[in-house]
């Protein structure tokens, strides 16, 4: 029989209702020790090595629940050294979405860590049936692989808040270069595609000369930007009063940054409300 013993209630809650989904036959006692917590038996109603490898899962589930969030902070830190609570916060979020696999994200998981079956080979290298198994005992020594790992993936998500920081700091300086200029359209109609194409108030398009004499006119390095980026590079150089994106792809990323920079003076309509299709077949 393996005994498990935990520190709080929540944690023994959380672990008992993870290991009875693998069938396994549960004693849970809540007369609680002074020194190391709830206790909880566990009868061998399986093989040996499928109860310790289920009781291995089911502690790296507690783990996750109860532990790692607060690994995670103490990790930036004392680790990387970050003290501003914004900016914790905003690094565990990141950190958090790598380990959840978030595919919405732009940072892969190296192919060489699998955190999570780091974590539970951690708990399963650290049970045996004839010894009692105090959970806080192996969170606090026996979890150093993980850790290593885990300092690598929050050294991630900081890159990551760092180009979040960059490109926050990029938008800025196109914001303030745009409340600058004065107006030389009223309305420019913008559609998506690979790269975008621009249309005057009269549903004509700007022709390649057009915009390029245009951008000739501004001195756009000054916010990092030059002559070849053809999307944002243009309406910076129209400084239109208004601009229209069309297609189907709101999140996409250089229409975020058109709306982000240009705020209540851009918006995005469908595809199918760009309302001077014969211009758009003939170009």
């Amino acid at each position: 029989m393996l005994e498990v013993y935990f520190e709080t209630k929540a944690e023994t809650m959380t672990f008992c209702d993870r290991i009875v989904q693998y069938g396994l036959d549960v004693e849970l006692n809540w007369k609680t020790n002074d020194t190391w917590g709830n206790r909880i038996k566990i009868r061998e109603s399986r093989s040996k090595e499928e109860q310790l490898a289920n009781t291995a899962e089911a502690m790296a589930y507690v783990f996750i629940r109860h532990k790692e969030s607060s690994w995670v902070a103490d990790i930036i830190k004392n680790v990387y050294y970050y003290k501003d609570k914004e900016e914790v916060h905003r690094i565990s979020e990141l950190a958090h979405s790598i380990l959840s696999g978030d595919d919405s994200g732009d940072v892969p998981i190296p192919v060489d860590i699998d955190l999570r079956e780091t974590l539970k080979s951690c708990f399963q290298d650290n049970i045996h049936t004839e010894e009692a198994v105090h959970f806080n005992s192996l969170v606090n020594f026996r979890l150093q692989p993980y850790k290593e790992e885990l300092i690598e993936i929050i050294g991630m998500a900081i890159d990551e808040f760092k180009r979040e920081e960059d490109y926050q700091s990029f938008v800025q300086s196109l914001r303030e270069y745009v409340a600058k200029k004065k107006s030389k359209f009223q309305v420019v109609h913008v559609v998506q595609g690979r790269n975008f194409k621009f249309y005057k108030a009269n549903g004509k398009p700007f022709s390649k000369m057009e915009i390029k004499m245009l951008i000739q006119q501004e001195p756009l390095y000054i916010v990092g930007l030059d002559e070849a980026e053809l999307n944002i590079t243009p309406l910076l150089a129209m400084a239109p009063e208004r601009v229209v994106i069309y297609g189907d792809h709101p999140s996409e990323p250089k229409t975020l940054t058109v709306i982000n920079v240009f705020q209540e003076k851009a918006v995005f309509e469908p595809f199918t409300r760009f309302p001077f299709p014969n211009y758009l077949r003939n170009h």
